[in-house]
């Protein structure tokens, strides 16, 4: 390996770690890659706030496609997809998306919703808004160790109707 200084090279062997530049560093092209799994962006430098701090390492960002599924908690739904996307950075994991119920069989008193990409750690809670029915504001519990969580609505029912929509986003700690 070599390093480009300039209009030098020098050669590996001439390196000595760790690297310290007194001024900002510009990549014009590729990315900066992390080689080391738990290693990352150490931010020590940076001021504590008045909690107690536990770590200042950003070691992880992901985004992607959620594969979740809908089942009822209690009575059944005949028909359902989720179109969901996630972004995890550092140990919170956002999920977005959308439940569409093309036939609520029985209907459900409330609806897991299944394969959360990450295990949450701690309880948590999101929020889901229905399109089509009463538009009320729906809560969705995550629970800590399972990949599964449950939305409800205020009255701790859910009477979705077919060919209803929820939007929702949800956050977590893995």
């Amino acid at each position: 390996a070599m390093l480009k200084v300039a209009n030098s090279i020098i050669n590996a062997s001439q390196i000595k770690t760790p690297i310290t530049f007194a001024g900002d560093v510009t990549l014009s092209t590729g990315n900066l890659v992390i080689g080391t799994a738990g290693k990352g962006i150490d931010f020590s430098v940076t001021s504590s706030g008045s909690g107690t701090m536990t770590s200042e390492l950003l070691a992880d960002y992901e985004e992607g496609a959620c594969s979740l599924t809908l089942s009822a908690g209690l009575g059944t739904i005949t028909s359902s997809s989720v179109t969901a996307n996630y972004t995890k950075i550092g140990r919170v994991v956002t999920i977005t998306g959308q439940l569409l119920i093309t036939d609520n069989g029985t209907g459900a008193s409330f609806l897991n919703i299944i394969g959360l990409p990450f295990t949450p750690a701690a309880p948590a809670a999101g929020v889901g808004r229905e399109g089509v029915n009463n538009g009320l504001a729906d809560v969705i519990y995550i629970s800590s160790g399972s990949a599964t969580c449950q939305m409800y609505t205020a009255t701790n029912t859910y009477p979705v109707a077919t060919n209803s929509t929820v939007n929702f986003t949800m956050s977590y700690i893995t």
